[in-house]
């Protein structure tokens, strides 16, 4: 029997992205920024979620898309990566698909320059990215938004 993917999907600029489900722990709508001095470009900033500082990541700029103000139908996937908590800013949220995880295509056989991707998977007549959360920040990204946070505690 094969090995099931559980995805959280959602929309940025009307195309469809995925996370895995296990790196999502909430979604909530999208809230005031406090702006992080000295954070990475792709650190929007910071949100207090239940006394823990969340940084709020920019997936708009990573992924060369238009920039625009978070707008009050925006919402907030709240993901863990090995380092820390993160905020992602998206459009809406689809909700959760399952696939077998012999559908998600390698981004290798896609193109080259995906490797921030974990794959790919075909939803009704639809590619959709599966993003890696891991590869978000560089190193040099990381200590800099380690930094910035450590600042404003």
């Amino acid at each position: 029997m094969n090995e099931l993917n559980q995805l959280v999907v959602f929309f940025l600029d009307g195309r469809r992205y995925a996370l895995p489900l296990a790196t999502v722990t909430r979604i909530i709508y999208a809230a005031d920024v406090t702006p992080l001095p000295n954070a990475p470009a792709v650190v929007l900033g910071a949100i207090d979620l239940q006394g823990e500082v969340i940084p709020v990541l920019n997936i708009r700029r990573r992924f060369l898309l238009p920039e625009r103000a978070i707008g009050v139908n925006d919402q907030f996937l709240i993901a863990l990566t090995q380092r820390r908590t993160v905020a992602l800013v998206v459009d809406e949220t689809q909700g959760i698909c399952e696939h077998e995880h012999a559908a998600i295509l390698s981004t290798n056989l896609i193109a080259a320059g995906l490797e921030q991707f974990q794959g790919v998977i075909k939803l009704d007549d639809d590619l959709v990215l599966i993003y890696d959360l891991e590869k978000f920040l560089s190193l040099d990204e990381a200590c800099m938004l380690d930094e910035a946070i450590d600042r404003s505690e």
